[in-house]
């Protein structure tokens, strides 16, 4: 079985959030089970750095310019990755979708309709010594990639998984002139939606099947309330939608091997667990308290994570007693809110504006509670994580939040199936209550550390995951 993956970024050349991890992990799982897979990217300055390039497999012109198509392996992994070295389109530095005034690019239309054409491409013989059955486009920078394998006979099987459905790539419809797809593709039936060009509407109406992150975030797209228009159409195609749950990929997060962390331990040795929450403390202005719960955030700032109420509840956090870390970077007034907390009140809340991939791992070793109170989450890697590191997730009831988490109620504290803290309404009181559960919790060090035992003992590994996918090739391919 021949399989391209078609994404934007990949996980450890290039990560601005949790697709990364995705894509570096699954199509490695994939390779586990037998597949014969390859990755298709932009070649970001990031990417042609971090690869290990072994050739050029062709040169063309497309209707973005010329490009050369160049061949190489992720470092340490046999995995086969097509880069589009294009420099006009993609060599330019920061941010691989956003210019430095953090505007989208005035050209992304061309540079990721770019990467569908050139998975159809490859789907069509471009590469003479190899060619993929099952072409697998990931969010909306590979949106195109189903219209243009339709428009061409669809030489290849095509699946398409939403990450999350908010982010669309919409662009005004002057500019479909210039992605050269059949003029009827312009339409209802097709990628037009509400008289502009939407990259992901094309993955959803094309694709032979369409997968996304949870199977929960799979039912709640088909409703109005989530499905940011385009409920109608996925209720359409809802025999070909299935929802398939992320996994954790050990290799990189595991805290028995860390070696990005101040201790490593497990589940059966918990202990060095605390020697992480004093190596943060000491990293950082918070004092040095053991036994000061320590409630963490590692996210984008964004609306959709519900971090304004957090905000508005962490002086209740601290006059009870807790800590707060803060690792993120979005929205520049959650970024001044969160910064201006952090300086009031240094020694309980340490806030770091960006990103930085050894610092996630620390705060996640030392975190007590890790804050996921999603708007709407397809699935969530921040409470899988959690899990792993005994960092109990206390989270909002929907998407993928919702399958991973188990309340610690009464009842599931007695049955031993307790690995969290879970809200359902989107408001402060409700998360309030769920903060509270949680200091009650550490109040009971013997429960809690049963809850935390039960917590790292789950099992979100990616040979599930990448299990479900491959028999999905298989059913499409044998129709």
């Amino acid at each position: 079985m021949l399989v391209l993956h078609v994404c934007s970024e990949l996980f450890p050349l290039l990560k601005t959030g949790g697709l990364a991890d995705v894509t570096g992990a699954l199509p490695l799982a994939l390779q586990e089970l037998g597949a014969d897979v390859r990755v298709l990217l932009p070649g970001f300055p990031a990417i042609r750095n971090g690869l290990v390039e072994e050739g050029v497999v062709a040169e063309f012109d497309t209707f973005a310019g010329p490009v050369r198509l160049l061949y190489g392996h992720l470092p340490d992994t046999h995995l086969g990755v097509y880069v589009i070295d294009a420099p006009s389109l993609y060599n330019r530095s920061g941010n691989p979708y956003m210019d430095p005034r953090q505007e989208p690019y005035s050209d992304n239309h061309l540079r990721f309709a770019l990467l569908g054409y050139v998975g159809a491409e490859l789907a069509s013989g471009r590469d003479p010594f190899w060619r993929p059955e099952v072409v697998h486009g990931h969010d909306w920078h590979a949106g195109l990639l189903p219209a243009y394998l339709a428009a061409r006979g669809r030489p290849a099987k095509s699946v398409f998984t939403i990450h999350n459905l908010a982010y669309q790539g919409v662009f005004a419809p002057h500019h479909f002139g210039e992605l050269q797809l059949p003029g009827d593709f312009f339409s209802v039936e097709g990628v037009e939606f509400h008289g502009q060009i939407s990259f992901l509407k094309a993955g959803l109406y094309y694709a032979d099947h369409i997968t996304t992150v949870s199977p929960t975030y799979a039912a709640e797209i088909t409703t109005p309330e989530q499905g940011c228009g385009l409920d109608g159409l996925l209720r359409d195609r809802s025999g070909h939608l299935t929802g398939i749950l992320n996994g954790v990929d050990p290799k990189v997060w595991n805290p028995d091997s860390d070696p990005l962390i101040g201790a490593n331990y497990s589940v059966a040795k918990p202990q060095n667990k605390t020697r992480c929450k004093v190596a943060l403390q000491e990293h950082t202005s918070l004092q040095s308290d053991v036994d000061a719960p320590l409630f963490a955030v590692v996210s984008r700032l964004t609306e959709q994570k519900g971090l304004h109420l957090v905000l508005e509840l962490l002086p209740e956090l601290v006059a009870a007693g807790g800590q707060f870390v803060l690792l993120g970077t979005g929205d520049p007034e959650l970024e001044r809110a969160f910064s201006a907390a952090g300086m009031r009140d240094p020694g309980q809340v340490s806030v770091q504006i960006g990103y930085d991939e050894a610092w996630s791992h620390s705060i996640m070793a030392a975190a007590d509670v890790v804050l996921v109170p999603s708007r709407f989450e397809p699935c969530g890697l921040t409470q899988l994580y959690g899990l792993k590191y005994g960092a109990l997730p206390l989270v909002r009831h929907v998407g993928g939040l919702a399958d991973t988490v188990v309340d610690s109620t009464l009842e599931d504290i007695a049955d031993n199936t307790a690995t969290g803290f879970v809200f359902n309404d989107f408001d402060v009181n409700d998360l309030r209550r769920a903060m509270r559960r949680a200091f009650a919790l550490w109040s009971k060090q013997k429960e809690w550390k049963a809850v935390r035992k039960n917590a790292m003992q789950q099992d979100f590994g990616w040979e599930a995951s990448a299990r479900s996918y491959y028999h999905l090739y298989e059913r499409l391919l044998a129709h």
